[in-house]
């Protein structure tokens, strides 16, 4: 999905550009017309104004473009944008073994007086999965594939300063160690691994006995939340947390998103 600002966290409604450039990665043919999106916004309350408004602003944007007089499919930005959408779903294959050391990114020298700069750290931090371990030091395990180079990228591409120093560590002083080790609480992960599984399994067996419109709106609403947890997973190795909990909820959000693209798609046939 699209990676969200910390605040679609609390409230989970979408946007109509949100909803916009998600369904057009799942309508057949990737084309979406006016009447469409005008339709799809509306079992979430959003007007047809603010959906036109919507179309025309992702337009000018380059990341929808027009197919036919009223009718749209992603552009050249939306269809990388939905490459990274679809990233979630082959997180797994870019984790390595950990042998203990720790990427570390160091603000102590960054400005705190730059607000903008500041939100964009921080919610690039949290998407990357970087703790704050001592004042201005953010750690996260060295467990994914490419390490600091690929993680200083990311960052970077989240609008992170260029300044922004980002290195591995190794072998800290025990107690700063054991410190490291308890910036994520394991239990909490796997209580919202098992929280959400419980959801998307109740809402799997409701979904056949809804009507069309109330299974699009839930099956959207209860994926979207789902892969909003994923993007914001720290991505921890084990000993950390027991990974079978974390690759268990993936692979069940996998099944609850084939199955919400199927029922978007009964829902524009209708």
């Amino acid at each position: 999905m699209l990676e969200p600002a910390s605040d679609e966290l609390e409230n989970p409604t979408p946007t109509p550009r949100q909803l916009i450039l998600k369904l057009l990665l799942v309508v057949e043919g990737g084309e979406l017309d006016v009447t469409s999106a005008v339709r799809a916004c509306a079992l979430f309350g959003l007007t047809a104004n603010n959906t036109r408004v919507a179309l025309a602003r992702l337009q000018s944007a380059e990341l929808i473009e027009t197919v036919a007089r009223g009718a749209y499919r992603l552009g050249q930005a939306g269809r990388a944008l939905g490459e990274e959408i679809g990233a979630w779903r082959q997180a797994e294959t870019r984790l390595r073994e950990w042998d203990g050391s720790w990427v570390v990114a160091l603000t102590a020298a960054l400005g705190r007086s730059d607000r903008k700069a500041l939100r964009a750290r921080e919610r690039a931090f949290g998407l990357v999965g970087l703790r704050e371990l001592d004042d201005g030091l953010f750690i996260r395990p060295d467990n994914l594939v490419g390490g600091v180079v690929q993680t200083r990228e990311r960052l970077l591409s989240l609008g992170v300063e260029n300044s922004t120093a980002v290195f591995q560590a190794q072998q800290f002083d025990p107690q700063r160690d054991a410190r490291a080790r308890l910036l994520w609480d394991a239990n909490e992960l796997h209580n919202r691994y098992n929280d959400g599984q419980h959801t998307l399994q109740a809402s799997m067996a409701r979904l056949p006995g809804m009507p069309i419109e109330e299974a699009a709106r839930e099956a959207y609403l209860l994926g979207d939340q789902a892969m909003r947890q994923i993007v914001f997973d720290p991505m921890l190795p084990e000993p950390l947390v027991d990974a079978a909990y974390r690759r268990s909820f993936r692979e069940l959000v996998k099944q609850y998103d084939d199955i919400g693209h199927q029922i978007w798609r009964e829902f524009f046939a209708k």
